[in-house]
């Protein structure tokens, strides 16, 4: 007699995953990835999404090496992709920050390159990510207490292109709590990364600290939080647009004369803009304050500009700014 076939384990049900109600509505191009970290916020967003688009949907985790539990992250993660048939990409990276670069910035960094890598490698349209509400208040308030402008304030997009991958993030406006309750109610296990109570980082302080003050002032914060931060990145669409036609109009690098007609502050948006476009480079505050300052400066043919800004100097070749990065000097 033939042995009967193991069942197949079904997914939780979805009409309890605060994660469904955020997918039911989106059309997205498939075939898809998450990015799985094993922890609550990727659990549940891979099982509403697995659910969401059956047979379309794949896992990627990316194993940092930067602390003692990314081998046991990494096997968490297999077992339940495993369990559910979720096939499971695993990356390796090293994060290692380069001179001028933060920890938290380099492995952030190459975690997108490697998320956008295997996606593109498994033919895939798109990489879905787990952050949610709490997630978008943390970076508001890290945006303010680094003195950030309105890219920063800002905060995540819900969708946006990195590496040539596209990135949604569809949770953004649900709550940690809500994740954290049905996991446990499912009894789903996951992973709790032990960095995360390590209030050394900013980030850590905020949401230990910051946040539980927050929410016993202000209970509906996030609501409001969020809708400053669309505000903010509306303004900054327009404000990119603005940057857009001005470089245009000069004909695609800043010219001195034409820069010194327009007011400061729409200056500073177009050399912002050009900067971070054209050179993916950013300047300081006091960097762009003192190229302002040298461009209004500029009268003679031989007045010279020759500014630090990034891993590079803008420099003014005729009546026009170039930027040359450091390596080309």
């Amino acid at each position: 007699m033939a042995a009967s076939p193991t069942p197949r384990p079904r997914l939780p049900d979805a009409s309890g995953n605060p994660a469904a109600a955020a997918l039911a509505g989106l059309q997205l191009p498939l075939p898809l990835a998450v990015a799985y970290s094993g922890g609550a916020d990727s659990t549940v967003l891979l099982l509403a999404a697995a659910q969401r688009w059956p047979g379309q949907v794949q896992a990627i985790h990316v194993h940092h090496g930067l602390q003692d539990a990314a081998d046991a992250f990494e096997q968490h993660c297999e077992q339940v992709c495993a369990q559910f048939h979720v096939p499971l990409q695993v990356r390796r990276v090293a994060a290692r920050n380069a001179p001028g670069e933060s920890p938290e910035d380099a492995a952030r960094n190459a975690r997108y390159q490697a998320l956008a890598r295997a996606g593109r490698d498994a033919g895939l349209q798109a990489v879905l990510l787990g952050q949610h509400a709490d997630d978008q208040v943390e970076t508001l308030l890290l945006a303010l207490s680094r003195g950030a402008g309105l890219p920063g304030l800002a905060a995540m997009p819900p969708v946006f292109q990195r590496e040539g991958m596209v990135f949604v993030r569809p949770l953004l406006a649900l709550g940690a709590q809500a994740i954290r309750d049905w996991v446990a109610e499912q009894g789903i296990p996951v992973v709790e990364d032990p960095s995360n109570a390590d209030t050394s980082f900013t980030r850590n302080r905020i949401r230990h600290l910051l946040v539980p003050a927050l929410q016993e002032a202000f209970p509906s914060y996030r609501e409001t939080f969020a809708r400053s931060a669309r505000h903010a990145a509306q303004a900054q669409e327009l404000l990119e647009s603005v940057a857009v036609e001005d470089l245009a109009r000069m004909g695609g690098a800043p010219a001195i004369t034409a820069l010194q007609q327009l007011p400061r502050a729409r200056q500073a948006n177009v050399l912002r803009h050009w900067l971070r476009s054209a050179h993916a480079a950013s300047a300081s505050a006091a960097q762009l304050e003192e190229l302002l300052d040298q461009v209004a400066d500029c009268r003679t043919r031989g007045h010279k500009i020759r500014i630090k800004v990034g891993e590079g100097f803008v420099e003014r070749q005729g009546e026009r700014l170039q930027y040359l990065p450091e390596a080309s000097l």
